[in-house]
């Protein structure tokens, strides 16, 4: 019955979906790549949710959840801002200069070059990092809820690898061969079911442990675990409160406002009014994302008492414990449909930047609209079939959420620089974007994974010949010997604007950059954007004021 339940609902999205995009002409790249430019308000921000809210965030979040407590909440929290911050200042920069792909804007502004290694950074950073993560955690999900092992009677191991190229050729289907708009209608569905499925295993939660009564099954997990629910993270949590204010707004904005994957959404938006909407609506639809990504980690730890074996399997064990058996198969359907959005999104954007950006610039510049397309999807059935094999391979990579965010500072810092220098500045040269990218990348990978490793190392063996063996102690010496990689990021943020400015300094541009308005959609501002992300802003603040 729960199969059957889950089957009905994903045949339901993509039926809908092929017939609310079967007269989207798919042979051009506004077409394909941009559904049209003719996304609303509400698809805009449904599938922004839905694109972020997949189970790399809602394992992986919750995860971190289980293990540190509430603190982990301002991954949510601080995204809300990010994207006021990009609905008012990159948009309607974006949308003047009719962009299809965020590197786009690095061709007009520095060169083609500099365009050329900033979609190369991000599609290799999505098929080594995003794809295979996504497809992992989903897979972790789906094999846990419906107990894959014993159903197919098979290792652990094998389920994830059957769970992995399931939700991979599926997506692929939805990403290579429907284009923008059938991802984002589908999001939108999804979106729905997500956030009444979300909300349910939190209350289903609670009622277990108030015996009925959510009221005071939320009194007793506060009460009996008040170590959990402090807002400020402390040093050895895996986001220190004081991060906040150095690489954590940085990991924000670049993921709001800069990541293909995302912003593709905006970028679609009929006019910029639309696309202002959408994120302003999205933001303020984010603050209740701690009801969904965090509260239930929490709840896990109490229902567990802390004793699972990892803590990335918390979600899919406490999904498996308190829903009711008639809607495990919808609720799965559901987070399916979460997974298939988070890999078909960054699928497909990887399939607009390797067409547009690489194919129809470097190799067939003769190339028409149908050609790019045609090629883009071949390359998008590649990259998905290499992040398939990947995908498996990260299973002891630790926390997923961490890992990941610690993995995409090598691209994502780079080229949030260079973005931000090259819309503050107008004779910053393009000689400047290429080394800010190159040094930001080898800079972040010495940190992170030859400098860190050496001197951690270091200190732990000075303080086990001390004497020194508790963990909670050896905990704080491994804390203390190097800095946090959100502080590393914005260290190297700042770093690298330095260096692009002294060499502007010494090469300016000979001519300044004057941004051009392409006229390709209305960028008449939303009237009311600066009191709705004023509010929103303050609303952020008080919910964590309030838990702090």
């Amino acid at each position: 019955m729960q199969f059957l339940t889950f089957i009905g609902f994903t045949a339901i999205v993509a039926i809908i979906s092929y017939i609310k995009t079967r007269k989207t002409e798919e042979a051009t790249s506004d077409g394909y790549f941009l559904g049209g430019r003719s996304l609303t308000a509400g698809v805009i921000a449904g599938s922004l949710l839905l694109t972020n809210l997949s189970t790399e965030q809602i394992v992986g979040l919750n995860g971190s959840a289980y293990q540190s407590g509430l603190s982990v909440m301002v991954w949510e929290t601080l995204a809300a801002i990010a994207m006021i911050v990009t609905a008012m200042f990159l948009l309607p920069r974006y949308l003047k200069d009719g962009l299809t792909t965020v590197p786009g804007f690095l061709a007009k502004r520095f060169d083609v070059t500099t365009k050329t290694l900033t979609s190369v950074l991000f599609l290799t950073g999505y098929v080594v990092v995003l794809l295979p993560v996504i497809l992992y955690s989903g897979s972790l999900a789906i094999s846990g809820m419906f107990d894959i092992p014993e159903l197919l009677g098979v290792t652990q191991v094998q389920s994830i690898w059957i769970c992995v190229w399931g939700i991979g050729i599926v997506g692929s289907i939805y990403a290579v061969f429907g284009g923008l708009k059938a991802v984002a209608v589908s999001d939108t569905i999804n979106a729905i079911g997500l956030l009444i499925g979300g909300i349910l295993i939190p209350i289903f939660g609670l009622m277990l442990i108030g015996d009925g009564n959510v009221l005071d099954g939320l009194s007793i997990l506060t009460t009996e675990n008040p170590e959990k629910f402090k807002s400020m993270g402390g040093p050895t949590d895996p986001v220190p409160f004081y991060t906040i204010f150095t690489g954590m707004m940085l990991v924000q904005l670049f993921y709001w406002g800069t990541n293909q994957q995302i912003i593709q959404r905006a970028l679609a938006a009929k006019n910029l009014k639309e696309g202002q909407k959408g994120l302003l609506l999205a933001s303020f639809i984010k603050i209740l994302g701690p009801i969904i990504v965090v509260l239930p980690g929490l709840i896990a730890f109490h229902v567990f008492q802390g004793n699972l074996e990892t803590a990335d399997s918390a979600y899919p064990m406490l999904v498996k414990k308190v829903l009711p058996n008639a809607w495990v198969g919808f609720f799965a359907a559901v987070l399916f449909g979460a997974i298939l959005s988070s890999f078909n999104s960054v699928l497909n954007s990887s399939v607009t930047l390797f067409g547009i950006d690489v194919y129809k610039q470097h190799i067939n510049k003769d190339a028409n609209e149908k050609t790019v397309v045609k090629y883009g999807k071949t390359f998008g059935v590649i990259l998905a079939i290499a992040s398939m094999f990947i995908a498996p391979m990260i299973a002891n990579a630790g926390s997923l959420f961490d890992y990941l965010q610690e993995i995409n500072g090598i691209y994502s810092i780079p080229i949030l620089t260079i973005i931000v220098v090259g819309y503050l500045t107008k004779r910053v040269p393009a000689i400047a974007a290429k080394i800010g990218l190159v040094s930001g990348c080898l800079l972040y990978i010495l940190s992170q994974f030859i400098m860190q490793p050496y001197f951690i190392d270091k200190a732990l063996d000075e303080a086990k010949g001390s004497g020194i063996t508790d963990e909670a102690s050896l905990a704080l010496v491994e804390v203390g010997a190097y800095p946090h990689f959100l502080d590393v990021m914005a260290i190297l943020f700042l770093l690298n604007i330095a260096i692009m400015l002294f060499v502007g300094k010494l090469r300016p541009r000979k001519e300044a950059y004057v941004q051009e308005y392409t006229k390709q959609v209305d960028i008449s501002p939303w009237k009311y954007t600066k009191p709705v992300g004023l509010a929103i802003c303050v609303v952020v603040i008080g919910v964590y004021v309030y838990f702090a």
